[in-house]
């Protein structure tokens, strides 16, 4: 089992920036590809970045390229997510996941293991 606790969550105005972070819990975490991902009220949770387990792998949704950076500490056991040029759209709940098998993915349903969720708020 593990658990996985986000925070840094907040509220920002656009054009700021803010980080997120996940502490994992319960396995041996340079095990574990993990992964962001957001859902606005109203819409379906999407994915917004992951990461290898060793970090040496990243792939980020088009909407936030070049504006998210998606990292690991492998000692510390924890997740960030470096968000910068926040967007009014960027709102949402977003949620910290770890997937226990082989390979990276975009798709929710193919990671086991879920944070609460922490909220971002950007204003306009």
């Amino acid at each position: 089992q593990v658990q996985l606790v986000e925070s840094g969550g907040g509220l920002v105005q656009a054009g700021g920036s803010l980080r997120l972070s996940c502490a994992a819990s319960g396995r041996t975490f340079s095990s574990l590809n993990m992964g962001w991902f957001r859902q606005a009220p109203g819409k379906e949770r999407e994915f917004v970045a992951t990461i290898s387990g060793s970090g040496l792998s990243t792939y980020y949704a088009d909407s936030v390229k070049g504006r998210f950076t998606i990292s690991r500490d492998n000692a510390k056991n924890t997740v960030y997510l470096q968000m910068n040029s926040l967007k009014p759209e960027d709102t949402a709940v977003y949620y910290c996941a770890a997937r226990s098998y082989i390979g990276s993915s975009y798709a929710a349903h193919e990671y086991n293991y879920w944070g609460q969720g922490t909220q971002v708020t950007v204003s306009s």
